[in-house]
């Protein structure tokens, strides 16, 4: 919610899709404005994707304003975030609330980003390992074989994001590799080796190569770096 003008949201946009050309055949670029402005924005002929930072979990009914997966589906979005650390906090959300709205994403045949992460309480008590296998497993719980293949894992840490103080990468790499596992467990071996994991918190063009390369991810989920289109393209050629 940090721009707030569909002025500014089209300028943005319009930035990165410009400085994206070509990239495309490196990199899978998505793009999450807020929900108002997506049927404003379109992607023709652009290597970027839109996503939606968030949706309900039922297509219609008296839930005041809640985003309609129906309404999503109008516009060019292919992606949906679901279980952001913001929404955990400041919405109250559940994990059974997480898991009936990555089912409905996946129902509408969105993509879905699955955000999880432990806060800074629970790394200093030890628990980040059981809140990660709680929130994942409660998550993925309406999840088959094959609808899995439509969901990408994003690590963001609750103490890292938008705090200036990144995740060391020997730590997101072991989170990975728990996630994988979990993956590997509740699936198959083939599934976990596909299965993409993204991490998010206080990235930028410094640390960006280093959790591709160290942490082993797939990909990064980004916040604020991504409000300046430069930066967020010069994060993308890094990696």
């Amino acid at each position: 919610m940090n721009i707030n003008s569909l002025t500014e949201t089209k300028k943005l946009f319009n930035s990165i899709k410009r400085k994206a050309k070509g990239l495309e055949r490196k990199a899978e670029i998505v793009v999450c404005p807020s929900s108002a402005y997506l049927s404003n924005l379109k992607t023709q002929n652009s290597s970027v994707v839109l996503g939606a930072q968030d949706l309900f979990w039922e297509n219609e009914g008296n839930f005041t304003g809640n985003i309609s997966p129906l309404i999503l589906k109008e516009t060019d979005c292919k992606y949906v975030l679901v279980g952001h650390s913001e929404r955990r906090k400041h919405n109250k959300e559940t994990n059974e609330m997480i898991s009936k709205k990555l089912k409905k994403a996946i129902d509408n045949g969105f993509k879905v980003i699955l955000c999880v992460g432990e806060t800074a309480t629970e790394k200093k008590t030890g628990q980040a390992l059981r809140v990660l296998n709680t929130q994942v497993s409660k998550a993925l719980n309406r999840i088959d074989d094959k609808e899995i293949k439509n969901v990408i894992i994003a690590y963001e840490p609750v103490w890292a994001v938008g705090t200036g103080k990144p995740c060391e990468s020997s730590v997101v790499l072991t989170q990975n590799l728990l996630i994988r596992n979990m993956i590997k467990k509740r699936y198959s071996s083939k599934i976990a080796k596909d299965f993409k994991i993204l991490y998010g918190g206080s990235v930028n063009s410094d640390n960006a190569k280093e959790y591709i390369d160290v942490a082993r991810t797939q990909g990064l989920l980004i916040g604020e770096a991504s409000l300046n289109s430069q930066e967020f393209i010069k994060i993308i050629k890094n990696i």
